[in-house]
């Protein structure tokens, strides 16, 4: 089975580059982020075309998360309030949180927020959501053993997921209280699927559209795929595909494909 998540930055606009990366690598199911469509508008044939179902939860101009299936798939739910009791509906106003099961293995596809700038609002927000993620996981594994957590977390964990030229500690996304935000998470039972294979630095998944940062290789390794342990033990490869970055107005974000 394989498994990708892709930021691509508005499908609408890289539909193009999506159905020709998908024609040629066939994966089981592509997680997207930051579609940023209502549901009524997502392009749904041209993925229908090729043999794929379509479930997606999206809002106009901003985030809004997809799965693209190979097969159909069961007990799909969007949000975080589907599965944590009393929680605000507040907290499913932005669409950043879908999942589903294939073959027994139960995809949660996540937008992490940004978070703007540290001690912002949306930096305090960032740090709250993080905690409810951590108990909308914390249930599911109740139910589900084999679980991919995989998508956009606007988080690098460690200093080498970022290029040399930042200052990680005083920036958005790699901030220590973010990062600890996030490895609380982990502390569930999750391992980082790229690093089973890859414990090199320079590897990157998004470049900043400015200062020819993908030219340069400025980049941040902020896409992840994590896994619980049985499917940690059964992956065979997790790899970062630069290609579509070098595309023509292409996503800043590039995929990232986990085997087991």
């Amino acid at each position: 089975m394989k498994i990708a998540t892709w930021n691509v930055n508005s499908i609408r606009t890289r539909l193009e580059h999506v159905t020709a990366w998908l024609s040629q690598n066939p994966v089981d199911v592509l997680c997207l982020q930051e579609t940023k469509v209502v549901d009524r508008d997502f392009p749904r044939s041209p993925f229908e075309e090729l043999g794929y179902q379509l479930y997606f939860s999206g809002q106009k101009s901003y985030n809004g998360v997809a799965l693209i299936s190979s097969q159909p798939l069961l007990d799909v739910s969007m949000g975080f309030t589907p599965i944590v009791p009393n929680l605000q509906p507040e907290w499913d106003e932005q669409k950043r949180v879908i999942t589903g099961i294939i073959d027994n293995v139960r995809i949660v596809n996540l937008y992490v927020p940004n978070g703007s700038s540290i001690g912002s609002e949306k930096y305090e927000y960032k740090l709250r959501w993080l905690t409810v993620l951590r108990q909308y996981l914390q249930l599911l594994l109740k139910s589900h053993e084999a679980i991919c957590v995989c998508g956009d977390f606007n988080i690098a964990l460690e200093a080498k997921d970022i290029h040399d030229k930042v200052k990680a500690e005083t920036h958005i996304m790699s901030s220590e209280v973010e990062r600890q935000a996030l490895r609380d998470v982990l502390s569930l039972g999750f391992a980082d699927a790229f690093r089973k294979f890859n414990s090199e630095g320079g590897n990157y998944s998004w470049w900043d559209y400015r200062a020819a940062s993908f030219q340069r290789n400025l980049g941040w390794r902020i896409d992840h795929h994590y896994l619980t342990p049985v499917l940690y033990e059964r992956a065979t490869s997790c790899i970062i595909d630069v290609e579509p970055r070098k595309l023509t107005q292409p996503s800043d974000h590039t995929p990232v494909i986990v085997e087991f």
